[in-house]
């Protein structure tokens, strides 16, 4: 199956097909409602009707692709582009300006501006803020005592990313707000692309109002980021400094709306999808504690007793190995879209120019076709010797292509130091109050996840 521009036909190249369409749509609102009432498993089962199947979104038409080697195909493609329902809703919060959103040019002026952050030979410089931040989460706790998930993953996630990239102190109240706010426009975000009301959501209905708020909360927040550090005078050789520095491709300082919605893709969706994925990592270490004893022994044994640190990230492979399954199961981005630029076929069926596309990392990470016993939680499964069994694309967490996530090599980091750190000193308990159902907007966390913390 490949992806390729539509060419006249010949007797070497065969008809292209009509996807066929999926069932279950509702007059006026098409799979729009299906997608708000169970989306992860309306996606799932997507596979069973072809590999690309067409949706209705209210008017609209929408591709869904369904398969590994599709869905690596339509990421490499210079046919597709990232645009469509996802990253219309999110423009209102990432702006049109910043690289989580940008196309062609300006998308590469913006990666090579960004890029050497996140380099592989920078991240251990970030090491030790990562150590600092991982210990002082579990000298917070008690034992005993409950922990709120929620609040104290983007705590952490926050203030790694802010003092790391950002060379900002944010402290906790900024965390808090981050992810009251965020929590609030993701859920928001995600109604206003599966349900296209348009004009319905300018309305003042309580949640709109609720959405304009949190929203509006948001850009505040980056431009206290951006005023403080123009305010200090101070250039410190991070991320913000490259921005504020930034040139154009006429050698002109970027615009004020550019650096904004650079610093909102850096503070946001890196926080936001970080910390769902340490809510997960928690969730897991309650939920399997023969995996916690197993990282916990591991730890010992890498570090000699002594607190874990970044020098000994590389060497906790089954602790790497939990990061990986965990994101396997429940990936932070779960639904991405594309648009198609021309005409053309993907896997011999017809796309055309215009064209929405999504795709769902959950559904084709969770596929039967591709994993022995799916469902199941299996670190062992990235061991080197069965990870070559998972076909190409079935796993790519953070992407692939001129779209993968820049901070991939970061992030990796900092989430097994956090699960080695909080591994070494606890086992967890869920309490009667909490709830670890999936949640689903523009990212998947849990509901209220509530854990108690027992030392070992």
């Amino acid at each position: 199956m490949t992806v390729e521009s539509v060419k006249p036909q010949t007797a070497e190249t065969a008809e292209p097909r009509e996807a066929p369409l999926a069932g279950g749509a509702v007059p006026v609102l098409g799979h729009g409602l299906k997608l708000v009432r169970d989306p992860l498993a309306f996606m799932s089962g997507l596979r069973a009707h072809g590999d690309v199947v067409r949706l209705k979104l209210g008017p609209k038409t929408v591709y869904a692709v369904t398969t590994p080697e599709l869905t690596g195909a339509l990421a490499l493609s210079t046919d597709y582009r990232i645009d469509g329902p996802l990253w219309e809703s999110l423009e209102g919060l990432l702006g049109k300006e910043g690289v989580a959103t940008a196309n062609g040019p300006r998308h590469r002026r913006q990666r090579r501006t960004i890029q050497p952050a996140f380099r592989l030979d920078a991240i251990p410089a970030y090491g030790p803020v990562m150590e600092e931040e991982a210990h002082a989460l579990t000298e917070r706790w008690r034992p005993g005592e409950t922990v709120d998930c929620t609040s104290e993953s983007f705590r952490v996630a926050v203030r790694v990313a802010a003092r790391c990239l950002l060379r900002g102190e944010y402290m906790d109240e900024r965390a808090e707000r981050l992810s009251a706010d965020l929590a609030t426009v993701f859920r928001g975000m995600y109604r206003r692309m599966v349900v296209p009301l348009g004009p319905l959501y300018r309305l003042p209905f309580p949640a709109n109002r609720e959405f304009n708020r949190a929203l509006a909360d948001l850009h505040l927040l980056v431009d206290e980021i951006v005023a403080e550090r123009r305010a200090s005078g101070q250039k410190p050789d991070d991320l913000l400094t490259a921005l504020l520095e930034a040139t154009d491709d006429n050698g002109e300082p970027i615009g004020e709306q550019e650096i904004h919605d650079q610093v909102v893709a850096i503070v946001t969706p890196g926080s936001e999808t970080v910390a769902s994925t340490i809510m997960w990592l928690l969730q897991v270490l309650a939920e399997h504690p023969e995996h916690a004893e197993k990282v916990r022994a591991e730890v010992e044994s890498v570090t000699g007793g002594r607190p874990v640190g970044f020098e000994h990230v590389r060497r906790l492979t089954h602790t790497n190995n939990v990061v990986v399954e965990a994101m396997r199961l429940r990936p932070a981005v779960w639904i991405l879209t594309r648009r198609a630029i021309c005409d053309t076929t993907l896997g011999g069926y017809r796309i055309p120019e215009g064209a929405d596309i999504v795709y769902s990392p959950y559904a084709v990470q969770r596929d039967a076709r591709s994993y022995g016993d799916h469902l199941g939680f299996d670190p062992d499964r990235w061991l080197p010797e069965r990870a070559k069994e998972v076909p190409k694309y079935a796993m790519s967490p953070f992407s692939v292509g001129n779209r993968k996530c820049p901070s991939d090599h970061f992030s990796m980091a900092q989430l097994t130091l956090i699960t080695a750190a909080i591994s070494a000193k606890y086992r967890f308990e869920q309490i009667g109050a909490s709830d670890d159902t999936t949640r689903v907007g523009i990212t998947l966390r849990p509901q209220r996840l509530l854990l108690k913390p027992v030392p070992w």
